[in-house]
């Protein structure tokens, strides 16, 4: 039986050539550096969107779900951003195989690694795109890029992995509801990418050149549009080994922006837990611990810290009831802090005079 082919209204709307072009998007793609080496280090962060615990259940932990019979239709995951009350409710991906048969993905550290990846080619110029009628912003790309880029930050990875990733990125959807009451309740629900196609001449499986298209998350093109993003050392943070590594190098460039050789940063065990959602799946909580202080160390060694200083907390009978991580950062750290600010503080102001621009009733 032939396969249908999709409706025009079913692919991604292709980008304009104006949609390379912009404020905004020049804003995204330009980056507080001193060389060109240095600009290749750097990509932005996400405030909201990084702090959603959505890459949260690995591939072994499906594994082991399928085997028992028990692969959930939803994820739940209850969070805090900035002391309000959230959760995310994720369903996974169904998708086919060449076999004919069906398997659920939940987004895992391979997406995760995907997206980052996406996000650091969107900020090279001719690649990324930001369409304010539409309000989409996202990459056009070829799966040969796509591979050289994680390649280069040490995740290799195949032509068919990747093509997995993506469409399990396309397929899964997230949705992100206040849970506390403050201000009222509200809901948001999208894929973790709003849109994907591809062109090819031959096989999309077989053809590393193909044009691919992803629309980015609604809150990526949120933080775009409202020049929201931070600048960090994306390298260095793809560097790390562990995902919990990875996560934890992302909140402190979101979080410890006074970062200096004098001040220090707190991070609790018991709030990591809950915000990552990825220490989860340990039997006992030193188990789970020891993964926490073995992510901090991956940290220092990559030079994101210079000294951890961790203080346990326990109740009756010496029960170990949390931990407590008083963090200080490197010198370098510190600079790329001192970076982000100013490129941020350059970007407010920037974002101004898009505002009168728009708006001559303006005014500062």
């Amino acid at each position: 039986m032939a396969k249908a082919k999709p409706k025009k209204d079913d692919m991604v709307k292709p980008p304009t050539e104006a949609d390379f072009t912009g404020q905004q998007l020049d804003l995204f793609q330009s980056f507080l550096c001193n060389t060109e080496s240095e600009r290749d280090r750097l990509s932005n962060t996400f405030d909201l969107w990084d702090s959603v615990p959505r890459y949260s259940v690995s591939r072994q932990a499906m594994d082991k779900m399928r085997k028992a019979g028990m692969f959930s239709q939803l994820l739940n995951i209850p969070f805090n951003y900035r002391g309000r009350e959230l959760a995310a409710t994720i369903q996974p991906a169904w998708i086919q195989d060449k076999e004919g048969g069906v398997t659920g993905y939940y987004p895992s550290a391979n997406e995760e690694l995907i997206e980052d990846a996406l996000r650091k080619i969107a900020a090279e110029q001719n690649y990324g795109y930001f369409d304010k009628p539409n309000y989409r912003s996202g990459v056009v790309f070829s799966l040969h890029m796509l591979r050289e880029e994680l390649k280069k930050r040490g995740h290799t990875r195949s032509y068919q992995e990747i093509i997995l990733s993506l469409r399990i990125l396309a397929r899964s959807t997230i949705e992100i509801a206040t849970t506390d009451g403050k201000n009222g309740e509200g809901f948001s629900i999208n894929p973790y990418f709003s849109g994907l196609s591809a062109v090819s001449r031959s096989k999309l499986d077989d053809d590393p050149e193909a044009k691919w298209i992803v629309q980015f998350h609604p809150l990526v093109t949120q933080a775009i549009d409202a020049v929201t993003y931070r600048q960090f050392n994306y390298a260095q943070m793809m560097g790390h080994k562990t995902q919990l590594g990875r996560w934890l190098h992302k909140q402190l460039s979101l979080k410890f922006t006074f970062a200096s050789l004098t001040t220090a940063f707190e991070m609790r065990f018991s709030t990591i837990k809950r915000d990552s959602a990825l220490l989860e799946g340990y039997k006992q909580q030193r188990q789970a611990v020891v993964a926490l202080d073995n992510a901090f160390e991956e940290l220092k060694a990559s030079g994101v810290l210079s000294s951890i200083q961790k203080s346990e907390v326990r109740g009756a009978r010496a029960k170990l009831e949390d931990v407590v991580y008083t963090l200080t950062a490197s010198r370098e750290f510190s600079s790329q802090m001192k970076a982000a600010n100013k490129r941020q503080s350059l970007g407010e102001d920037s974002k101004e005079i898009i505002v009168e621009k728009n708006d001559p009733t303006q005014s500062r």
